[in-house]
């Protein structure tokens, strides 16, 4: 995925506890320069063969494309879905200050 220079991804938790603790568990890592706990939101979906509702938190990420890897790696093995979300949309221009931040910030040690 690194055609691109950075990406906007998200995912979506059962409780605004297990998104915060992913979204800073995220940026502790390293994997993201930072992140937005939003919700929360219901959401409707096919699950093993029924329609399910459910409230939902959601979780947005902010991270260079070359760190994207390691993102997706993070949230798959911090999170309680068998099948979670995880979803990188391309940041298609934005402020050349922020962005340099977001890779110093995933960047160091």
């Amino acid at each position: 995925m690194d055609e691109v220079g950075y990406y906007q991804v998200t995912t979506t938790v059962d409780t605004r506890e297990a998104a915060e603790v992913l979204s800073r568990s995220a940026v502790e890592a390293r994997v993201a320069a930072c992140s937005q706990v939003s919700g929360p939101l219901t959401s409707t979906y096919w699950w093993q063969g029924t329609i399910e509702t459910s409230e939902e938190w959601y979780v947005v990420f902010k991270t260079p494309a070359a760190r994207y890897g390691a993102l997706e790696e993070h949230i798959r093995a911090n999170h309680s879905y068998d099948v979670p979300e995880i979803v990188a949309a391309p940041i298609a221009a934005g402020n050349p200050a922020y962005l340099e931040w977001l890779t110093a910030e995933t960047l160091k040690a």
